[in-house]
């Protein structure tokens, strides 16, 4: 049973920065601290290559358990104002798109006080009807419902209105059609006594009681699409109602507007904006997906930027997180001595520990060593709490091996609030577009299943093992600081898997490279695909799979531009930008269950690549072992391909064999399925070992596969696959400028 977890305030340091360490206990009533320095991090004992090393800290010692609470599920809140304290009567809209009416009560707009019951709250009740209740504080509350249960997944504009002389409520609900279906509206009326509340105005959820140290809460989320929520101050006919529904220019038409919300301006920021005359702006809360199809979407544009006016809806869900709010523990200042590395606070509560990982860059602007390790925070972000094969009925067939749960699958699925990885679906069905570090991340960690990050550090275990004296840097402080965090490396080594990266994080390695920079890419599947990181809201991925790739899910048609920076998504080679032409190499086929190995080519004797093969015979196969499927070559594999990009001058020094039926092509390289088309069958199946130097003296040699990494540790670290990085890298490092064929 997990009964400790934790998360960093950020994730990349340097000496003299302050790291925020926060905590939350489950039944312990203390955990121990202490710091850690994580070399290798697979400790399956029959490897037995785990290794960590423990560091002093001032922080190390007994500390307090205390359960902090984590609140998921999106919504806007507008604070408390005049305007709206002094309504009357009144009248609530909004379009309303919802993808799950029967789950049970669900906010749509709510200007109501739990505690005394006044105020308004316009919602989906329980039999998934529009409802609209109204209270004055005197303990009598009113509810009138439409009684007929919203069709999932298609657009009604809701309206309610309260007339304060009479007491009268007046509700409808109003379903728009497609071509196919008929066009639905149901009503309903009645009686009750209002009077305004004080607090904060809520959409896409309903204020709760307040959470510890007074934090406030919110419930009853709605899961679904909202579009022009409006207010105003008197009651409206329903033909009135409609009219103002449809007018892009409320405040044009409406003299006694209160508030009329745009969903269309301020895409990729927190701030909802009222375009009426009160300026009654609110905040988006916990990620809400924008730049997404309203209610009159045409087709006719697919870029958000293009038609704003056609994408004036948020789509909120339940489980939507962005940043839990804990409060810190313990802090540590970075010292100026601690060695650039990847540490982890190491927590240990009763007989379970946590790692809380982190990752020391150099003083900012400078570089300790010649070689810099990038490790893959973004990939990490994306794959952050993975659910998808706890949650995916196929998910072992696809994957092609049991399901396994460690401590951390099983607190996940006891505490979905955590969050969910880009892989995952929203209970509504729709997939996840963001994932966040501002919550603890149980598989970005030492001792946890070999995916993303732990695979890692086998290539900082066998950099360890071999002698060769590395800094660490993050692809996130690649995506800030560009090509200026990289020209301080004589060469820089890549993870085993760096899938996701964005568009500063491209320019700044292909500049890298351009200006005479040595990349030695010890993985596959890498450079895959395009995502987004926010200006505004630090720590968070976006991420929209735009048509071909692998898509464990599929993005909504006409959603495919990114919020925050309102590029086309998708993977960089449907734009144009294919992996080959920046490491020679890209992903060609998946295969999970059994590994191949590399094959010298002839081009393994050119002069050129002399230095690679240096101590291993011409005919030696490359890497028939391994952690990772008994090889060197497997998991997600890349290949060259010249129309792609590949340099003319690549040398291709070895291709792999050996993979079995269930290898499969990736979809963008296939245009259609048939069984000869995968493992030995096919001739496209294989990673290409590759290598080829740039004009400024520089160079690149890539492997093409995820499972390289896992057969570094083989034989003591004391292998051909080590032999092989090891003879790049030693050169890669020396001073001497590549030459570029004539």
């Amino acid at each position: 049973m997990k009964k400790v977890t934790g998360y960093t305030n950020v994730w990349s340091v340097a000496p003299g920065d302050t790291l925020e360490v926060k905590v939350s206990t489950y039944g312990s009533e203390s955990y121990e601290a202490d710091l850690v320095r994580v070399i290798c991090g697979d400790d399956e004992p029959s490897h037995g290559i785990y290794r960590e090393e423990e560091i002093a800290a001032a922080f190390a010692g007994t500390y307090p358990g205390r359960t902090q609470e984590m609140a998921a599920g999106s919504y806007v809140t507008v604070l408390a104002s005049d305007v709206m304290a002094g309504l009357q009567s009144f009248t609530v809209q909004a379009w309303v798109f919802p993808t799950t009416p029967d789950k049970g009560e669900q906010g749509l707009v709510a200007h109501w006080d739990r505690e005394t019951g006044r105020g308004f709250a316009l919602v989906i009740d329980d039999n998934g009807a529009a409802t609209l209740r109204v209270g004055d504080g005197s303990g009598g509350v009113s509810t009138v419902t439409c009684g007929t249960p919203m069709a999932v997944r298609r657009w009604h504009l809701v309206a309610a209105s309260y007339d304060a002389a009479t007491g009268t409520i007046d509700l409808y609900q109003d379903v728009m059609a497609s071509p196919f279906e008929t066009d639905g509206s149901n009503s309903a009326t009645g009686t009750g006594r209002f009077s305004a509340s004080e607090g904060p105005l809520l959409m896409a959820a309903l204020p709760d009681a307040p959470g510890v140290n007074g934090r406030f809460r919110a419930c009853a989320h709605f899961n679904g699409k909202l579009d022009r929520p409006r207010l105003t101050a008197r009651v409206l006919s329903h033909a009135q109602s409609r009219a103002l529904g449809w007018d892009a220019m409320a405040h044009e038409r409406e003299r006694e507007l209160v508030a009329a919300w745009d969903f269309s301006r301020d895409i990729g920021r927190k701030r909802v904006t009222d375009v009426g005359f009160n300026g009654l702006h609110g905040e988006a809360v916990n990620l809400p997906s924008r730049g997404v199809k309203g209610f009159n979407w045409s087709g006719h544009e697919q870029d958000w930027k293009r038609a704003p006016q056609e994408y004036g809806a948020v789509h909120f869900h339940d489980d939507d997180h962005y940043d839990a709010g804990w409060e810190a523990d313990f802090t540590y200042v970075i010292p100026a001595d601690l060695k650039s590395g990847i540490y982890a606070a190491r927590l240990r509560a009763d007989d379970d520990e946590w790692y809380v990982t982190f990752f020391v860059r150099p003083p900012r602007g400078t570089a300790t060593q010649k070689l810099a390790f990038l490790a893959s925070t973004v990939t990490y972000l994306a794959y952050s709490n993975y659910r998808w094969q706890v949650h995916e009925r196929y998910a072992e067939a696809a994957e092609i091996f049991w399901t396994t749960l460690d401590k951390g699958d099983a607190f996940l699925q006891e505490h979905p609030e955590f969050g969910l990885s880009t892989y995952d679906h929203h209970w509504d069905g729709s997939g996840v577009r963001y994932a966040s570090r501002l919550r603890p991340v149980l598989n970005v960690a030492p001792k946890t299943p070999l995916w993303s990050f732990n695979p890692d550090t086998h290539i900082l275990g066998w950099l360890e093992a071999a002698g060769i004296a590395y800094d660490v840097i993050t692809d996130e402080d690649l995506h800030h600081e560009g090509v200026g965090l990289l020209e301080n490396y004589r060469a820089v080594v890549t993870g085993t898997h760096p899938e996701y990266f964005t568009t500063p994080m491209w320019d700044g390695l292909r500049s890298y490279i351009a200006r005479g920079g040595r990349l030695a890419y010890l993985g596959g599947n890498g450079f895959i695909w395009r995502c987004a990181m926010s200006d505004e809201m630090p720590g968070v991925i976006e991420l929209r799979r735009a048509e071909d790739g692998i898509r464990y899910r599929d993005e909504e048609p006409g959603e495919y531009y990114l919020e925050f920076t309102g590029e086309y998504g998708g993977l960089w080679r449907r734009l144009g930008m294919a992996p080959q032409a920046l490491v020679g190499v890209g992903t060609v086929a998946v295969g999970f269950d059994q590994s191949g190995f590399y094959r010298q080519t002839p081009a393994a004797r050119d002069p050129r690549a002399a230095f690679i093969f240096e101590g291993i015979g011409d005919d030696e196969i490359i890497g028939d072992f391994g952690i990772m499927g008994g090889g060197a070559s497997g998991s997600e594999i890349d290949a060259a391909d010249p129309v792609l990009g590949t340099p003319q001058h690549t040398l291709i020094v070895a291709s792999s064999e050996g993979h079995l039926e269930n290898t499969y092509l990736v979809p963008d390289e296939t245009g259609f399925h048939h069984s000869s088309m995968n493992g030995p069958h096919n001739h496209k199946v294989k990673a290409d070992m590759t290598f080829f130097e740039t004009p400024g003296g520089g160079a690149v040699f890539s492997v093409g596969s995820i499972a390289w990494g896992a057969s570094l540790p083989h034989n003591g670290w004391d292998n051909n696959v080590a032999r092989v990085s090891e003879n790049v890298l030693r050169r890669f490092l020396d001073d001497e400028a590549f030459t570029m064929p004539a």
